[in-house]
């Protein structure tokens, strides 16, 4: 059983696809015509009108893919079962962070395309979230754990590194997708949906959770998190690099 398995009941959900993050991803993938999309998940950024082939080792994950989703294939990163070159660019949106061997998982990426489109997060910034760093700072080591986008751009010698901000309202329930609208992490089916809170002592994030609840209810969180609120987005540390 693989961890999605386990903790992506009910995922697609929560992670719908934003366009705002969709229309970078198109344009970093070029002219490719055919992509590999590497732990692909439900699908949500895999793009239209090309030849695409997903890899995907959740069995749970692959249930929930939509009606009219690329093909699937069940097998992870770290021994794709391609020849050298079958792709013309390989994509991985959110993944990287939850592959064995990471770096072995990018050179196979590298084997089976020309183009490496991956889109990771800087571990020091998703730290630096308030839900982190004031309610469950115990995210804070799993975070630590998991290579950081400039670890990957650096492995992959990145052509390009594009900051993907988080839209106040935006519609993929990634970790820190609710920065402006806190009352959303009391919704235990939006924290089922970030890896960082699912992977977290559920003991620590209901201790957190439950302090959260308590600013909420006497403005304190409002107060102290003023500046956000007039914002239209925020860096979380999320990066499109492309090799």
């Amino acid at each position: 059983m693989t961890r999605y398995d386990e903790i992506g009941v009910g995922y697609a959900r929560g992670r719908r696809t934003d366009p705002r993050w969709l229309t970078p991803v198109l344009d970093a993938l070029g002219p490719a015509a055919s992509v590999l999309d590497v732990g692909s998940g439900t699908g949500s950024y895999e793009p239209p009108a090309r030849q695409v082939v997903a890899v995907e080792p959740s069995a749970e994950m692959i249930r929930q893919r939509r009606p009219g989703a690329a093909p699937v294939v069940r097998a992870v990163a770290e021994a794709l079962p391609f020849a050298d070159g079958a792709f013309d660019a390989a994509l991985a949106v959110l993944t990287v962070h939850h592959w064995g061997d990471w770096r072995r998982g990018l050179d196979e990426l590298r084997r089976v395309a020309r183009r490496q489109v991956v889109l990771a997060y800087d571990t020091a910034l998703h730290n630096d979230f308030w839900l982190v760093r004031e309610y469950v700072p115990e995210v804070a080591s799993l975070e630590s754990s998991r290579p950081s986008a400039p670890e990957i751009a650096a492995f992959l010698g990145a052509a390009s590194v594009i900051e993907l901000p988080v839209p106040w309202d935006f519609t993929d329930g990634v970790f820190p997708a609710h920065w402006r609208r806190p009352e959303a992490y009391l919704d235990p089916a939006v924290r089922r949906s970030c890896s960082a809170l699912a992977q977290t002592s559920p003991d620590a994030v209901l201790r957190g959770i439950a302090r959260l609840r308590a600013d909420l209810e006497s403005g304190r969180w409002h107060e102290e998190h003023a500046e956000l609120l007039g914002r239209t987005e925020w860096d979380a540390g999320f990066r499109l690099i492309v090799s």
